[in-house]
């Protein structure tokens, strides 16, 4: 009896209270359409509220929107929150108005790629995918 591999799980966030969701629900729809199971926490989550939800879902990726100015909180936090939980193998990435400074310093704590406004969809797809396929037992 053969094993039916289950489809991507990603978990997409809106974190604080930035009111803008139309780019997270442009990555959501997409990352759906190209085979993922996508969980969308909507808007003015904490940082704590998504990393509970990414344990509950069993996700293999968490993609975080921002435009608030916030990312280094909000990503520090994550990753300390994921950490704490045991869940290592678990991809953070995200994307909106974020210094490129900001940007290796994120991927220096483990962050994933942070894209910008304009990325195509599916540039992000297939980094996730093929994230997913190099890290987790798929």
């Amino acid at each position: 009896m053969s094993q039916t591999k289950r489809p991507i799980r990603v978990l997409v966030a809106k974190v604080g209270l930035d009111g803008h969701d139309r780019g997270a629900k442009v990555i959501a729809t997409a990352l759906r359409d190209a085979g993922m199971e996508v969980i969308y926490t909507g808007l003015r989550q904490t940082p704590e509220m998504v990393v509970n939800a990414a344990l509950q879902e069993d996700v293999d990726a968490i993609g975080v929107s921002i435009l608030s100015g916030a990312h280094n909180t909000v990503f520090t936090k994550i990753m300390g929150l994921l950490k704490e939980k045991g869940m290592n193998d678990v991809l953070v990435t995200g994307g909106g108005i974020i210094p490129e400074a900001d940007i290796q310093t994120l991927q220096q704590l483990g962050v994933g790629t942070l894209f910008a406004p304009g990325t195509p969809t599916t540039t992000i797809a297939t980094y996730i995918q093929e994230w997913v396929a190099t890290h987790r037992n798929f």
